[in-house]
């Protein structure tokens, strides 16, 4: 585990960079973490993926399938890796705040 430092805060990270505490996220984190994937500027689109993402898992408590993250952004999934190119889950995911998805590697 490692901590980011936000703030004047010490975010707590599990050894792949995802946040331990959903509620620890905020914009500035975000932009932390998109840095740290090699995104130097969060888009609207990011922002619109990435706020689909914190609701869903709000509501389920667990990230959303592939398919279903595309139908309901109508974003294709190549739209989806160019706006976040180590992809959905450990780009998208861990930049909105989300734990490491089920099955991500």
């Amino acid at each position: 585990m490692s901590n980011l430092a936000v703030g004047g805060r010490e975010i707590e990270l599990d050894e792949d960079g995802f946040l331990v505490d959903f509620e620890d996220w905020t914009e500035d984190v975000a932009g932390i973490l998109a840095s740290k994937e090699g995104i130097d500027e969060l888009t609207e689109r990011h922002w619109q993926v990435m706020k689909y993402l914190r609701d869903y898992y709000k509501e389920f408590q667990i990230a959303p399938m592939i398919r279903k993250l595309c139908k309901d952004t109508g974003l294709s999934l190549k739209q989806i890796y160019s706006l976040f190119p180590s992809g959905p889950a450990r780009g998208a995911c861990k930049i909105a705040g989300l734990p490491k998805p089920a099955g991500c590697v």
